[in-house]
């Protein structure tokens, strides 16, 4: 966690301050520190460790220069630093170690600049001139202040239904769409695919939540976020299949908790087990996206899922998506039976685009935004206005509206005669 901001502390900062492990590092630093108006004598030995003691103990400087070059783990060390940094601090890093993998880590993780050594003066004297404008510029006034946050869980009834692809559109149409600073927040820890269906690394702050619950709060969330865009950021994971997800979930409700400070809109793609391990998950989500196929099985666990939420969050509106229908309309079950089956109808119905699909997996893009220009994947942005409109505002799209009439007969009644309609069918 983050040093707690002191305002008396704050109001001593120093402009820059330095630490470096060598005293070649600290002759090129002193001269373009006093072309800046920074006094040298603020050039210190020590590197990362030194300036983690410092900081501990002292107001950050509005600029802070750190040398990595006797760190053995970068990543770690700079995540230390961040505990005993207050916000608004800009950190530009240097070190030996020449990889672009580590630089954009680095970056991802929170820190401005990474320049190599030896340093080159011209490149640092820009990077300091480029923390001075982030430091100069004006704060975004936030115009959306008496907008209600706008929170969307998408679930999938299977696997493979396509709940990530509906995850990753959602939050772009919402960020380019609708212009909110959205964020994505990938709960399948695992075998997430939020980051590379927008073409990132994930990084590790959602794994480094995980393990460190105590460590997040809004400093955490400002450099664990990926971003996409100016206005879509993501949190995902790649976590080693040989750890299992050891939480009790109060990490999961503690970054949705920050990121609901720090964002307009927040897209959970939550896997149903993640649904039945921590309910809790959906205590303050408007809008859940229930992601089907038509086939027996999804129709089984919609049931379940529709009565989950009738129980456990009747205060969530759930929108139902038909996904990946083929054209040629050969599905298990027909749309109507499927929504007798389930007591209601499906909102929105998406084709099965496997061109559009395919372009998008290439170019690194959500399928909204690759099929902005088909006709046939609408939907999609129609989903994403009916979000906007019922956190908005407070809209409230009865679960009756549109139900399918099948008197006297319970769920597992409706589904059975599903099933027995489609196995008529394909005989």
């Amino acid at each position: 966690m983050n040093a707690p901001f002191n305002p008396q502390r704050a109001a001593h900062r120093e402009p820059f301050v330095a630490f470096v492990c060598d005293e070649t590092t600290a002759e090129a630093i002193r001269p373009i520190a006093i072309e800046q108006g920074w006094n040298p004598d603020k050039v210190n030995k020590g590197g990362l460790r030194n300036a983690v003691q410092t900081l501990s103990v002292s107001a950050s400087p509005n600029i802070l220069f750190v040398d990595l070059s006797e760190s053995g783990d970068p990543l770690n060390d700079i995540n230390a630093l961040a505990e005993v940094c207050e916000p608004g601090t800009v950190v530009i890093a240097s070190g030996q170690v020449n990889d672009v993998r580590l630089y954009r880590d680095l970056v991802a993780s929170g820190i401005q600049d990474y320049l190599l050594k030896p340093l080159n003066p011209d490149i640092m004297r820009e990077a300091f001139v480029h923390a001075q404008a982030m430091l100069n510029a004006p704060k975004q006034v936030d115009t959306a202040s008496d907008r209600p946050h706008c929170a969307v869980a998408v679930i999938g009834t299977r696997g493979g239904v396509g709940a990530s692809t509906i995850a990753t559109s959602l939050a772009w149409l919402l960020s380019d769409k609708a212009d909110r600073t959205t964020a994505l927040l990938d709960l399948d820890v695992h075998f997430g695919t939020g980051a590379l269906a927008l073409d990132l690394e994930p990084g590790r702050g959602l794994t480094d939540a995980i393990e460190n619950p105590s460590r997040i709060d809004g400093l955490f969330i400002e450099r664990a976020m990926v971003k996409a865009s100016d206005k879509l950021a993501v949190l995902s994971a790649e976590a080693p299949i040989n750890s299992p997800v050891m939480t009790d979930g109060a990490a999961f409700f503690q970054l949705q908790e920050e990121i609901r400070s720090a964002f307009e809109c927040t897209v959970v793609d939550l896997p149903r087990s993640m649904l039945v391990n921590y309910p809790h998950l959906i205590s303050d989500v408007q809008v859940a996206v229930l992601v089907t196929e038509l086939t027996l099985a999804a129709a089984r666990d919609a049931i379940r899922i529709i009565s989950w939420f009738k129980s456990n969050a009747p205060h969530t509106q759930l929108v139902i998506v038909a996904n990946r229908v083929p054209a040629s309309g050969q599905v298990e079950i027909s749309r109507k039976d499927f929504e007798g089956s389930i007591e209601r109808k499906i909102d929105y119905q998406i084709p099965l685009d496997v061109k559009t699909a395919v372009q998008a997996a290439k170019l690194g893009k959500p399928l909204a935004e690759a099929g902005k220009n088909v006709k046939a994947l609408n939907p999609l942005a129609e989903i994403a206005r009916r979000v906007v409109a019922i956190t908005d505002a407070g809209e409230e799209f009865s679960r009756d509206k549109g139900k399918a009439s099948s008197k006297g007969s319970s769920l597992l009644g409706k589904l059975t005669n599903s099933i027995k309609l489609a196995k008529k069918a394909k005989a």
